[in-house]
């Protein structure tokens, strides 16, 4: 019996590593190009990225591609008349299961690590490479036009020359939303993209800072700071590891209980002394949007813990409906039975996964169960299908 679970495991790793192989590298192209296209990466900026785009892709092809690959494996067996012999000798077809199922159960585990732990971390790296690539790009348009201007900031940096790294005779330039302009000179500067606070760091050496009042203020050496261009994103929930999340909430309620003491105490001093214009100062009518602010925050965090781990084991679920259902269809034309298969999947699955997902969000429902009824469904699905399998 071992040598049988051994031939089937090694015809689905077989199996699986190929269409994982070649569906990934499909998808990476799209996933290069896409990058590539909204941050207008250059040949060298994407060939560095490439290693971290694979990881994150793989989280999306290797459920549909283990179904796939069960599709294949067992359509054939059944097809050929292997199940058919294997029952003849007296062997359960649970037997012949056991090595999906616990492939389905490695990669669920290797998919919550990779969405843990390995893709926030590509995801930095690629933030990283694309943040470089915007100070060279930065630093090349001093160099050839000699000014640079963010006009959805109100900054304007304009320059004589550039030696390296090195801003000769720069003025910065900042004018706020409906405010008077400031403007800071100096003999030279140097420019840092800082990723981990998102905002580049403007060092300026002996120079003055020109005020709108019409003051003057000479300085040896001043630091300035000013955001990333808009095509830097915030970290998302997804992009932090479930720990890194959990400190979060940690900060969220603490914020929600003091948010909450403050309030209380506000009313209650109110009450206390008869000052009730008190409760309509605009500090006390802040207090709910603040606290609603923090609640959608909690329930994000929280939902995207549960949906991680849900998703993650979906790859078992996906064996675990896919396996039986091949050999029930009995046919070796695994396109047809991973149609069959998968389209109901897509067309239920899915829609109920995004769904509880947004009710999680929305605190509709509690996601550290309702996150699971896509799972749920392909089990019950699953049950069903093998009962067959194992009466017939």
């Amino acid at each position: 019996m071992r040598i049988l679970q051994r031939y089937v495991l090694m015809d689905l790793l077989r199996v699986f590593s190929l269409l994982l192989l070649g569906l990934t590298i499909m998808l990476v192209f799209v996933g290069v190009i896409g990058e590539a296209t909204k941050s207008g990466l250059g040949p060298a900026q994407i060939i560095r990225i490439l290693p971290y785009i694979i990881p994150s892709l793989l989280p999306y092809t290797i459920p549909a591609t283990l179904l796939l690959t069960v599709c294949v494996v067992y359509g054939r067996m059944s097809g050929d008349q292997e199940i058919t012999a294997t029952k003849a000798a007296g062997i359960n077809v649970m037997a012949v299961l056991w090595p999906a199922f616990v492939l389905g159960a490695v990669l669920s585990l290797s998919t919550l690590l990779l969405t843990d732990q390995i893709i926030p971390w590509s995801r930095f790296n690629i933030q990283k490479i694309i943040t470089l690539a915007m100070e060279d790009i930065f630093m090349e348009m001093l160099r050839t036009r000699n000014q640079v201007n963010d006009i959805d900031h109100g900054i304007a940096i304009t320059v004589i020359g550039v030696d390296g790294k090195k801003l000769i005779t720069p003025t910065f330039r900042y004018t706020p939303v409906g405010g008077n302009a400031l403007t800071i000179q100096a003999q030279e500067a140097t420019v840092k993209f800082d990723i981990v606070k998102l905002e580049a760091v403007l060092q300026l050496y002996r120079g003055h800072i020109e005020t709108p009042g019409g003051g003057t203020t000479w300085f040896e050496r001043e630091t300035l700071t000013f955001p990333l261009p808009t095509q830097v994103e915030e970290p998302r929930a997804r992009d932090i590891t479930i720990q890194a999340i959990r400190e979060e909430l940690a900060g969220v309620a603490k914020k929600r209980n003091d948010l909450e003491h403050r309030q209380i105490t506000t009313i209650a001093f109110a009450l206390t002394e008869g000052d009730f214009d008190r409760l309509s100062i605009p500090e006390f009518q802040n207090y709910a949007p603040e606290m609603e602010r923090l609640n959608a925050r909690y329930n994000r965090l929280v939902t995207e813990i549960h949906s991680r781990i849900a998703l993650a084991c979906s790859s078992f679920f996906f064996i675990f409906l896919g396996s039986p259902f091949a050999i029930l269809q009995a046919r070796r034309q695994f396109l047809t039975n991973f149609m069959i298969c998968f389209m109901p999947i897509i067309l239920v699955y899915y829609p109920v996964v995004l769904l509880t997902m947004d009710l999680g969000k929305n605190d509709a429902i509690n996601p550290a169960w309702g996150v699971w009824t896509g799972n749920v469904l392909l089990c019950a699905a699953g049950v069903v299908v093998l009962r067959k399998v194992l009466r017939h």
